[in-house]
């Protein structure tokens, strides 16, 4: 599996990122400083979904309970995630963002 199309750049705002199921995984997309991110959306510690969680800078904190990650390379910075998380390519096509599900 290569590019796959996830959402409409329209969909991803600073503060609000976009949460996509794609091929049976939850892609969290991200946009710092006008570059788009993309990165595992479900907390390996809790199962929930780190979009809905709290951004600060570059970073997104797990709303259950506390996991930070960075969101340009994934790394868990604060416990209780358990392990990094895995980041994949994006790229624009059009108005939509694609991300590269076969680099892990």
């Amino acid at each position: 599996m290569g590019w796959v199309s996830v959402c409409k750049v329209s969909y991803v705002k600073p503060d609000f990122p976009f949460s996509a199921l794609v091929n049976n995984k939850r892609i969290g997309v991200y946009i710092l400083d006008g570059e788009y991110f993309a990165m595992e959306d479900v907390c390996p510690h809790a199962n929930a979904l780190l979009t809905q969680g709290f951004m600060d800078g570059e970073t997104v904190e797990c709303p259950l309970h506390g996991a930070l990650f960075d969101i340009r390379t994934g790394q868990c910075l604060r416990e209780p995630g358990e392990r990094d998380l895995n980041t994949y390519p994006v790229r624009i096509s059009g108005d939509q963002i694609e991300v590269n599900l076969a680099v892990e």
